[in-house]
This record gives structure tokens, sequence and C-alpha cells, in this order.
């Protein structure tokens, strides 16, 4: 494996692509210690027993790499970019509009994306102006508030530099999509949770119950075995071609397959009902009235009304973006265009019924397992401060986003006949 790194690092343009995500994070996690203007540094650490423990700010917190517990520039993270995206793919399937969009290929989905962008700015300014107020709450010792004497000026100086911090990232996360490795926006995310992880390992070496210092990497081991080997699992559907005639040649038939995945939407569905289930205690944290901290409290990432809203929108977000993905009229009809059928079934419309029945199959036991590695570990470390480090979220994250990026480095090896990270 050291030697397939290194051969990656001999090509030009794979070694560019690797430097310039590894500049673009360095340039996230740099930014995530420089606080807003407006903000008193120095009443900052007396805060940060806010965002510790079982509780949605620390649960924001780890997803903005530390960012929101000293009120960065990027306390936003890329959360708003997420909750825009579940809102727009949602809207594409009641607004006809937009659904005709999605059909018309790249020009239709470069015009989401911009209406993608512009609903980020407008959650993340809305966000902001309620995080004001809720640090506004926050106080020290001595009395001082962290945001200090809060005038209109100071209020748009502060929401204004947290909106341009979350649309820069937003930014930064495409530009690693297009010109860097792997999907940008996964890739932020990892970086936040990996960049808790030593204070995570610290308050799990430090814990006071042996119980859960003994059983924690045995459970964090199984989570990861079982997420690496559902994610590598496929059913191989074989595919034949007939013999055609192209030109004045005559091509030969072949044998080969079609690979669908256990869990073909990767770690997206988890991403997606994190940022769901994370509205409603933060509405009730910026509310900051005591019926809206008992909501708050209720929704508590770690507590059972959390758990199975999060297993339940898992659920729901591994059909629809399965079926976001993978189209299985368009593959039958893509099938019989170039000569290819699958034995046993007529080319055309059964070739569609059956990918979709085989996808149904798949994609049940896909989605039951990122809900129960999602939940089972989160429940039985949920008393623990370093739950959030090593809960089953925030595991299937960073181990699904590894494996992607591993894969689409793998390819672009194998394409310059280098042997692949995988093998």
């Amino acid at each position: 494996m050291l030697a397939t790194i290194a051969n990656a690092f001999t090509v030009a343009d794979i070694r560019k692509k690797i430097f310039f995500t590894l500049g673009i994070l360095a340039l996230y996690r740099l930014g995530a210690y420089i606080p807003a203007p407006g903000v008193e540094a120095g009443t900052l650490k007396d805060i940060q027993d806010n965002f510790s423990g079982s509780n949605i700010l620390g649960f924001l917190n780890l997803f903005s790499g530390g960012s929101l517990s000293r009120l960065s520039l990027f306390a936003l993270g890329i959360m708003p970019y997420i909750t825009a995206s579940i809102i727009l793919q949602l809207l594409t399937v009641v607004l006809p509009s937009l659904e005709r969009l999605q059909k018309e290929g790249e020009v239709g989905q470069q015009k989401i994306t911009q209406y993608t962008r512009y609903l980020t700015v407008g959650l993340a300014f809305g966000q902001s102006i309620g995080y004001v107020f809720l640090f506004q709450s926050f106080q020290d010792s001595s009395g001082s508030s962290v945001v200090g004497n809060l005038t209109f000026a100071k209020l748009m100086l502060i929401v204004i530099s947290l909106t341009a911090g979350c649309t820069l990232l937003m930014w930064m996360g495409e530009l690693i999509t297009q010109r860097g490795v792997g999907n940008g926006i996964s890739l932020m995310i990892f970086a936040s949770i990996v960049a808790g992880l030593p204070g995570g390992i610290q308050k799990w070496w430090t814990n006071p119950d042996p119980v859960f210092t003994v059983m924690m990497p045995f459970v964090a081991l199984a989570v990861i075995v079982a997420i690496v080997y559902v994610q590598e699992g496929q059913r191989r559907i074989p595919v034949q071609y007939a013999k055609r005639v192209v030109g004045r040649r005559m091509t030969s038939g072949g044998s080969t397959y079609l690979p669908l995945r256990v869990n073909m939407a990767g770690v997206i569905p988890v991403i997606f009902a994190a940022s769901l289930m994370a509205f409603p205690p933060t509405v009730g944290q910026l509310l900051n009235t005591p019926a809206a901290l008992d909501f708050a409290a209720f929704f508590s990432p770690g507590g059972w009304a959390y758990v199975v809203g999060e297993v339940f929108f898992i659920i729901i977000f591994t059909y629809f973006y399965t079926a976001v993905t993978f189209n299985p009229v368009d593959q039958a009809d893509n099938l019989k265009k170039h000569g290819g059928f699958i034995p046993g079934v007529r080319p055309g419309r059964p070739t569609a019924e059956y990918l979709d029945r085989v996808l149904s199959r798949l994609t049940f036991p896909g989605a039951l397992y990122l809900g129960a590695v999602a939940a089972l570990p989160t429940i039985l470390i949920s008393q623990t401060s370093a739950n959030f480090f090593f809960g089953g979220t925030s595991i299937l994250i960073v181990v699904g986003v590894a494996l992607d990026t591993v894969k689409q480095l793998e390819s672009q090896l194998m394409m310059r006949n280098y042997e692949g990270f995988l093998n």
C-alpha cells in the first residue's frame, strides 16, 4: 500500500489534486481558529462547558470542527449548505419545474446548484442571527458577554462575517470537488470530525468508567469492520453483449457485469439525517425559553427521540438518494442501445423492472445497516462525554468518506496502469 501511495505522488496531475485538497482543508482548519470580528476572544474559554457533553451545541461543534465554540469565521460550518441541498432535493419531487430542470442534464443541474447556493446564504444569515443572540446569553465568570455590548452595527458585522465564512466554505468545498480528490463537502465534514479525535481519545482515556474504557475500542473496531464489509459488498448482475457490425468491422460479443452496491447512497443519508435532526434542538437553543429548552433536551443527541428520528430519516434518505443516483429505466435503455442484455431477461421494460426489483431488495438491508451502525454505538455510549467522537454517526462518516476517497484515487491510478489501493 505504501508503494501505491508513492506511485500516486509520482503522477503529476494526481499529486497536484492531493496537495490542492490538503491545502484547502488546511485553510479550513486555520479559519476555525480566527474569531469573528466583534467577539470578545478572552471570554470564550469560560463558556466551553456549554459545548461539551450530550447536547446539541456539542454535536454542532463537532461538525464544525470546534469552530462554533470559538465563534470563529467558520462557526456555521457547512451545515447550512447541507440543509439547503436537502430542501432542494425534496422540492424536486414536489415542484414540477425543478423536476424538469433535473431531467435537463448538466444545464438543469447547474441551475439547481445555483438555487442551492442562494438558499445557503439565506439560511446562513438567519442562523448567524440566532447564534449571536445565543452567545450573548453566555457569560464568563466576571459576567461579561462573549459579544460584549451588542449594538445593531456589531450584530450586522458578526452576522455578515459568519455568513461570508459559510459562503466561503461552500465555495472551497466545490473547488475540492472540481479540482481536488473526492467530494469536497464530505471531506470537510471528515476533517471536522478528525480534528476533534485527539480530544475524544483523551476523554476516553481519562473516563472514570472502567467498563467504557475497556469496551470502547472493541465497539469502534466492530463498527469499522461492519462499515468496510457492507460498503464493499455488491451484487453483480451478469450482462451479455451480442455481436454487432460497426462500420466494416464485426465486434465480438462479450460478457461483463453491472455492479449494484448494497449501500449505493454512501454516507450522504447519514449526513442529511444528522443535519435534519439537529434542526429542532438548534431552534430550541436559539429561542432560549424554558419550553424551548425542554424541547431541545427532548431531541438532544443520544436521547431515544433523536436516535429514532435519525434512523427513520436515514432509511428515507437512503431510498431517496439511491433513486436519484441510479435510474433502472436509463440503465435498461443504455444496455439496449449498446446491444447488451441480462441473460434470462428481455431487453427494455422487463430489464428495468428486474433492476428495480434487485435494487429494492439491496436498498432495504443497506438502509437498515446505516441506521443500525449510526444508532447502536450511540446508544451504548450515550452517557459518556466522548460519545460524539466515537458514536456510530461519526465513525460511519469518517470511514465512509475515507473509503470513497480511496476509491476515487484508485480509479485514477488504474487508468494509469498502477495497482489499486484496495488490491
